[in-house]
């Protein structure tokens, strides 16, 4: 198995002979319904465009996982898997080959399983994913913003676990990604072998009225403590930006 992150929620997953591009935002800014006073991120440098792609795997309709401007330079003969709201997204933008999942449901491609798992609420109406990758006997796991439904633990041991460890709070709101308590309870209940953080900056500069009032709560290193603290060998990986990374497990 290998991994590069690509900043942000952005992953290249090589899995079972697949590739797959994972909640891509390679190129241009990030924005959410154009309101730039509010939420702007920006790239020192654009990302290439990984080539030979097999199929891209989105969690959310949002912005920062379903990225038009990204989106828009893929090839739309490339399958697309996406929770309902990404689904909308990329058929709008012309994917032709478009495969909506609910929790519970699952995709196959040759020896790769793709099963949704519950993720993240967003408003009453809205639930999105997360996502079990399976093959060859071993199981990723994903979710961008620390939902994770109890019901994992009946997947356990998990191999390899994507997902936030530092948490973002807004006043009253309360917490918009669940970060070191949320991961430490996963790790205590699926036991990986590797966790990788996401939704962490990278080379990205980030913007705007809404940064002043979010709130970062805690840090990979407080993280590791806690593993330690609770006899978990878990392994903690950091990749850098554009850094293909090989997982053993």
């Amino acid at each position: 198995m290998y991994l590069t992150w690509l900043d942000n929620n952005s992953w290249l997953i090589e899995l079972a002979g697949k590739r797959i591009l994972l909640d891509p935002w390679l190129v241009g800014n990030l924005t959410f319904g154009n309101l730039d006073w509010l939420f702007k991120g920006s790239r020192s440098q654009e990302r290439s465009i990984p080539n030979q792609l097999d199929l891209i795997l989105l969690s959310q309709g949002l912005e920062d996982h379903a990225h038009p401007d990204t989106l828009k330079q893929l090839d739309k003969s490339i399958p697309v898997v996406g929770s309902p709201s990404a689904a909308k997204v990329v058929q709008q933008l012309g994917f032709i080959q478009v495969t909506t999942l609910k929790p519970g449901e699952r995709f196959t491609l040759d020896d790769l399983t793709i099963e949704a798992t519950l993720g993240s609420p967003l408003g009453p109406l809205v639930q999105e994913n997360g996502y079990l990758l399976t093959a060859n006997g071993k199981t990723l796991y994903y979710e961008p913003h620390g939902f994770h439904p109890p019901t994992l633990k009946e997947h356990a041991p998990i191999d390899v676990v994507i997902t936030p460890l530092i948490g973002l709070a807004l006043p009253i709101v309360g917490s918009l990604i669940k970060g070191t308590e949320s991961a430490l309870e996963l790790a205590r209940a699926v036991r990986p072998q590797v966790m990788l953080p996401t939704a962490a900056g990278g080379d990205i500069v980030f913007e705007g009225l809404l940064l002043s009032l979010l709130k970062v709560v805690g840090n990979t290193d407080e993280f590791r403590a806690k593993l330690a603290q609770n006899n978990l060998s878990t392994r903690v990986l950091e990749p850098k930006p554009g850094e293909r990374v090989e997982v053993a497990c």
